[in-house]
């Protein structure tokens, strides 16, 4: 259903912007982030509960099994007998989690709504906090971490995570380990629900065929369910600068090589058009950034080299990877800092701004064409603590932005030189080190 959903909403054209709106639980103001949308007969429904990711963790990969467990049904119907219920109806209902939130989401047909947020309440009311269902989620869960032990990408990206954050939630196994996830029990899922997900530190975020009073209604339904838990701010985590090099042995033919540098700026900044700029530049742009003409296009080193200014509450960072031949790893690891360097000692030229403008203000339409995309944009101007329509404000910035202001930026950020390299090799290639 959620593939469907997601293709239907695809085909709605911008009907209406996105509004901040609110509702009221006990004691606490709920922020709704909303857009009514009447071209496509579906309503989806997301509840957003801040903080309560997997930097939350108490236990690694604590607060995914949590999510996978509200994924097995109801203890009366089972996993199977819940899901039966859902298909036949056509609704989705589904729980998940990233580094700083857990949400819930529930999807169908406008006229199948009402039934399924009942299903959902249903679901909240009676989760399937069965010993049979946990073991069944833990299954298949070290199944996954299995898998990830001969995954080389996981482990060059899990290392650099580790040797960047080190002592840091970051920095942990968030996706859990093999050790960490035989040892969750039902009372610790229990535990982190109840002391995690509560009204007063959810965000709700709608849209589709639903007026914004249903929506209300809906949500105070959904939300009532939920206790009032203790809020704690996202804890701010720093990159390290130590400039490390960390060698992965592995029966591999091919040299994985990741790389992540401190990036000395916050999510708050009223400029971040100044760092969309230099990101897609550096290793954002496929083959117009930076890292893909020096290492690519010009030495066919690689299929693609690619780096992101990561910007969040957590944290901000740069961080990108790439693959080569074993023998030309420590020419790929030269290059990524070479170019590094250069970009920020030289900055960039007038064409690439040029060029940069035209792509980030021509492609702007396609980033807000469906209704999923919009809601996302809103979603994120009220996380951030944005005004909504900050996107778009920053649109008109780009435009107008001279050279001298973008290079000012990028060469105020000596710091992402401080590169450090995770690189899973082969034994033999490594020895020579």
């Amino acid at each position: 259903m959620k593939k469907i959903f997601i293709l239907l909403l695809a085909l709605q054209g911008a009907l209406m912007a996105a509004s901040l709106n609110e509702i009221t639980i006990k004691d606490t103001k709920i922020p709704v982030v909303f857009e009514e949308g009447k071209y496509i007969p579906i309503v989806s429904i997301q509840v957003v509960f801040k903080n309560a990711g997997h930097l939350s963790n108490t236990k690694d990969g604590l607060a995914d099994m949590a999510a996978n467990l509200l994924n097995e049904g109801t203890s009366k119907d089972g996993s199977v007998g819940f899901a039966t219920k859902l298909d036949a109806h056509a609704v989705d209902i589904g729980a998940h989690v990233g580094r700083e939130s857990f949400i819930l989401e529930v999807s169908s047909l406008k006229s199948e709504f009402p039934y399924a947020v009942e299903r959902l309440v249903e679901l909240l009311k009676d989760p399937n906090y069965t010993q049979e269902a946990l073991e069944q989620v833990k299954h298949q869960k070290i199944g996954w971490l299995t898998q990830k032990q001969s995954d080389f990408d996981y482990i060059a990206g899990s290392t650099l995570r580790a040797t960047l954050f080190k002592g840091e939630a970051l920095g942990r196994a968030y996706d859990g380990t093999l050790e960490s996830v035989k040892d969750i029990s039902l009372g610790d899922i229990k535990t982190f629900v109840s002391t995690h997900l509560g009204y007063n530190n959810a965000i709700g975020v709608v849209g589709g065929d639903i007026t914004l009073i249903e929506a209300q209604n809906y949500l105070s339904q959904i939300l009532s369910l939920f206790p009032k838990v203790e809020t704690t701010e996202v804890e701010k985590i720093k990159a390290s600068n130590k400039k490390e090099v960390i060698l992965t042995n592995e029966d591999t033919q091919q040299a994985y090589i990741y790389f992540g540098a401190p990036f000395d700026y916050s999510y708050e900044e009223k400029d971040q058009y100044k760092a969309k700029i230099a990101e897609y530049l550096l290793g954002g742009a496929g083959f117009g950034s930076r890292l893909m003409e020096e290492i690519r296009v010009k030495r066919g080193l690689t299929y693609g080299v690619y780096s992101s200014l990561r910007r969040t509450k957590s944290v901000s960072y740069l961080s990108g990877y790439m693959q080569t031949k074993l023998s030309t790893q420590d020419e790929g690891k030269a290059l990524i800092q070479s170019v590094v360097d250069t970009f920020i000692k030289e900055g960039i030229t007038q064409k690439e701004l040029d060029d940069t403008k035209k792509f980030l203000l021509g492609s702007e339409p396609l980033r807000t064409e469906t209704l999923s995309q919009r809601l996302n944009r809103a979603y994120s101007d009220f996380y951030y603590g944005r005004p909504l329509g900050f996107a778009k404000a920053q649109l008109k910035k780009i435009e107008s932005v001279t050279l001298d202001e973008v290079n000012s930026f990028i060469k105020a950020h000596a710091e992402l030189s401080d590169i450090t390299f995770s690189i899973v090799t082969k034994k033999e290639i490594s020895k020579k080190k």
